[in-house]
């Protein structure tokens, strides 16, 4: 793999984790103007399929007979698979409804232990000795970046809570993402994931919405939640990460952190003391110490 491609692969994987990494703030800042977790995630969820939609037709009159089609096992096993992202977008989001964004992107990147236990139970065999460290330091740096040590901070259980489930659910996708139909275009991928993950939103949005539907979220918060969330983020990193390798690709979606604290540092005025910080410092650490291969080559 030339250095060109891989340089390519780290730019497009940089942006797409830090747009995704906005996301949680530009979603408190809908929750400051009345919207509800329903309004948000539909508008989200309704627009993103639009655009992959577009997406998958321009590549389709492109490429024209070239794009391998997706056969009916294809489309349900990913939009079986995109069931648990609509559920990590509905936990994600109500986990920050509750505590600051600050905390909920680091409850997020619980993923990282959660990838190696559920890893450990699916091959049944035990994690290697790099690996128990990164879980210890994510766990030592989640104590840090959380201030749960400094007894003022008060945290809504509520909020935990939907964090860890956010993070919970987003392991499974990781797993299932890079498994399921991968003879397809991502773009394909991503419009089936996103099906699914729009039934999971849906039944919610029909469940919990006891007032009136606003439609103005879809103009006012909408385009952009989808943008954020659910075109750029995907497109980017599949197209990015067969390009850097899993490894490589791993270290630089950790971006994802620190971006989505400075947006709620800079836009929602949320107080992040340097200790947080040093725990942020430790779970980039930790991802990297997962990723990198230290052993020597002959």
């Amino acid at each position: 793999m030339s250095q060109n491609n891989v340089l390519k692969g780290v730019f497009l994987v940089a942006i797409g984790a830090t747009t995704y990494g906005m996301l949680a703030t530009f979603v408190k800042m809908a929750y400051s103007e009345g919207y509800t977790t329903a309004e948000v995630t539909t508008s989200q969820f309704v627009l993103g399929i639009i655009g992959i939609l577009l997406i998958n037709t321009f590549q389709k009159i492109k490429h024209k007979d070239n794009v391998v089609k997706a056969t009916p096992k294809n489309i349900f096993s990913l939009m079986l698979a995109g069931t648990s992202l609509g559920m990590t977008s509905l936990f994600y989001y109500l986990a920050v409804k509750y505590i600051p964004v600050s905390i909920g992107i680091v409850l997020l990147m619980q993923t990282v232990w959660m990838g190696v236990l559920l890893e450990m139970i699916l091959e049944k065999k035990l994690p290697s000795k790099q690996k128990v460290i990164a879980v210890f330091i994510v766990l030592i740096g989640t104590v840090l970046a959380t201030n749960i040590i400094n007894n003022d901070i008060k945290l809504d259980w509520r909020g935990i809570a939907w964090g860890i489930m956010a993070a919970a659910s987003f392991t499974t996708t990781m797993f299932t993402a890079n498994r399921v139909a991968t003879e397809i275009s991502s773009a394909q991928r991503s419009l089936y994931m996103l099906l699914g993950g729009a039934v999971i939103v849906f039944s919610f949005a029909f469940a919990t919405q006891t007032t009136a539907f606003n439609l103005a979220i879809f103009m006012k918060w909408g385009i952009i939640l989808s943008l954020f969330g659910t075109i750029i983020p995907p497109m980017l990193m599949n197209a990015g990460f067969p390009l850097t390798g899993i490894g490589l690709g791993s270290i630089v979606s950790a971006l994802e952190l620190p971006v989505s604290v400075m947006m709620a540092y800079v836009l929602l005025n949320e107080k992040v003391i340097f200790l947080q910080w040093v725990g942020i410092v430790l779970i980039i650490l930790a991802i990297i110490i997962m990723n990198i291969n230290f052993k020597r080559k002959n």
